[in-house]
């Protein structure tokens, strides 16, 4: 790094406005409790070799061509990477990278691209189908995370145990599908990730509403969008997948990355096994819409139709119309995901859509209006039993702030022996159990106890909840202003009026400070100036203390009579 590098970044740094500031430390990964105290640290950090290398992970393979050829060439970037590179302090304002970042990229080890995309070519046909069951599956999969979060440990994959049971319940073809699904929900916004939790997010829920090519198409485009910028083409859509693998030359991460990245495009059926897209997604790698007719022509007909059976079963002839699977997997449970769709009621599925708020007669007419075969006795009697059963248990907030849970008296005696529910911290109060766990909590640990319960609330009427409003959701990261805003505001409050001076007493403190030998321009008192060649030993009260080398004596010179400094190679002892 040359001191001319330090401090006209640092004059640069310090003309920034504080977003365009933040910007730049965001993009170089800066800590923001750096403990920097003036613009002159900030430019030093940057042009560090250590922290050059950590930057250059960030640098595609186009950007580091064009920075190889500008440094060969003695020239500037080329300018369609220029504004990058600028933005992120590896190439000064007219484009020419520093001297610091040429010798960091001479000495960078590039990383072995990895292998993808190495299946065999498909028909269209047959991506479609995996496009069907891509959607099928991730549809299983936020309808669990509606019921119940799913588990997330500390590297933010899938837990185990959830893994196991998404599988174990047809969600998922295999544990690996189910991490990729789940990455491809979290991407796209329809997962939200909590410390311990993925949970369903608004998105996620008007996911579920919306037909099988929607569904399809609406990952696909946000997937396409949140590519990293080193795969994305100029006209919007994604570089040639051979591409890919090197995308990244110097980041030891990008190996696992675009492997990820791979996988979740291609379970996606945004590209065939063997990398290239299928027929309605070409458009798509071009930046353009996906052909969502072309992919309708090859998805099996959804119907809004289905067959109730005595024996508690709904068969669906074909996929069911999303918008009625959504509500009927409220009163009963898949039992198959087939293009044929088995449901089944029991008592439990039906106690959990009225502890959703469904009633005995929404619950007939909506069944009556979806079967072909009307709605058979025992299927009525089981609904009217249900209702009998259901608001034996009432869970509201008492007049004192806490939840009260009230009712048939065998019943809380039951609740109150239940070892399950022991996290609830129930106690008994008078003929009730109260405990100071919220009351959606209660309601919903209660329901899947199986209990009979209904909410109420402050008057004591029914009301209704939706399992999501319950769910743990990420709190919004703060954005790189707000992050950086303490280091950026010392930053400022550092600067100069004589921006000169300022840099000419940082060079002689690091001079003292490594005791170098420097060579120094003095102004003498009839205007004409000198050379002089000190050991710097010590700096204070506005003067420079220092051994002369060539009179061998010492000398103190006043900072304001300094002009400039330079290093000089020290002599070697005889």
């Amino acid at each position: 790094m040359t001191a001319s590098d330090a401090r006209a970044l640092a004059t640069r740094l310090a003309t920034l406005d504080p977003d365009a500031l933040a910007a730049l430390f965001d993009a170089r990964h800066i800590a923001p409790n750096t403990s920097w105290t003036d613009f002159f640290d900030a430019a030093d950090s940057l042009l560090d070799p250590a922290q050059l290398t950590r930057a250059f992970g960030d640098v595609s393979d186009l950007e580091a061509a064009a920075l190889r050829e500008a440094v060969d060439r003695s020239s500037p970037v080329a300018q369609l990477f220029r504004a990058g590179l600028v933005a992120r302090a590896l190439a000064d304002e007219t484009g020419r990278p520093y001297d610091a970042v040429a010798a960091a990229l001479g000495s960078a080890a590039p990383v072995r691209a990895p292998a993808v995309f190495e299946g065999e070519p498909e028909s269209d046909a047959a991506s479609a189908e995996r496009a069907f069951d891509a959607v099928a599956s991730l549809a299983d999969i936020l309808h669990a995370a509606t019921r119940t979060p799913l588990g997330r440990i500390g590297s933010g994959a899938l837990s185990a145990g959830d893994r196991r049971r998404l599988v174990e319940a047809g969600a998922a073809a295999t544990p690996d599908d189910a991490d990729t699904l789940v990455a491809i929900a979290a991407e796209t916004g329809l997962l939200a990730g909590s410390d311990r939790n993925w949970t369903i997010t608004q998105a996620g829920s008007t996911w579920l509403g919306t037909r099988t090519v929607e569904r399809w198409t609406e990952v696909a485009h946000r997937l396409r969008d949140r590519l990293p910028r080193s795969l994305r083409s100029p006209d919007g859509g994604w570089r040639k997948p051979a591409d890919w693998p090197g995308a990244h030359p110097f980041d030891p991460a990008w190996p696992e990355r675009v492997r990820r990245l791979a996988a979740m495009l291609t379970q996606w059926a945004m590209f065939t096994p063997d990398g290239t897209p299928p027929a309605w997604a070409t458009e798509l790698a071009d930046g353009k819409d996906a052909d969502a007719d072309a992919l309708r022509s090859l998805l099996p007909h959804e119907v809004d139709k289905v067959y109730l059976q005595n024996d508690l079963t709904a068969i669906a002839p074909g996929p069911l119309e999303p918008q009625l699977d959504l509500r009927l997997r409220t009163t009963a449970r898949r039992e198959s995901r087939a293009q044929a769709a088995t449901y089944r009621f029991t008592a439990d599925t039906i106690g959990a859509a009225f502890a959703g708020g469904e009633t005995a007669a929404s619950l007939t007419a909506f069944l009556t209006e979806l079967s072909l075969t009307g709605v058979p006795q025992p299927l009525a009697y089981e609904i009217e039993r249900a209702a009998t059963r259901h608001g034996t248990l009432r869970v509201g907030l008492d007049r004192h702030g806490d939840t009260r849970v009230s009712g048939d008296r065998d019943l809380l005696e039951a609740i109150n022996v239940d070892q399950a529910l022991r996290p609830l911290g129930l106690v008994p109060d008078g003929e009730d159990l109260v405990t100071r766990t919220s009351a959606d909590t209660t309601f919903w640990m209660l329901s899947d106890a199986r209990y009979p319960v209904l909410a109420v609330d402050a008057d004591g009427a029914p009301r209704a909840l939706g399992r999501h409003e319950v769910a743990e959701t990420a709190a919004p990261e703060p954005s790189a202003s707000d992050r950086y805003r303490p280091l950026i505001e010392t930053l400022k409050a550092s600067l100069s009026e004589d921006a000169d001076a300022a840099w000419l007493e940082r060079e002689l403190e690091q001079a003292v400070r490594t005791r170098a030998t420097i060579g120094i321009t003095v102004r003498m008192p009839d205007g004409s100036t000198r050379d002089v060649t000190l050991e710097a030993a010590g700096l204070g009260g506005g003067r420079l203390r220092g051994r002369d080398r060539a009179a061998d004596v010492e000398r103190t010179l006043p900072l304001s009579s300094i002009v400039s400094v330079r290093p000089v190679r020290a002599d070697r002892p005889r």
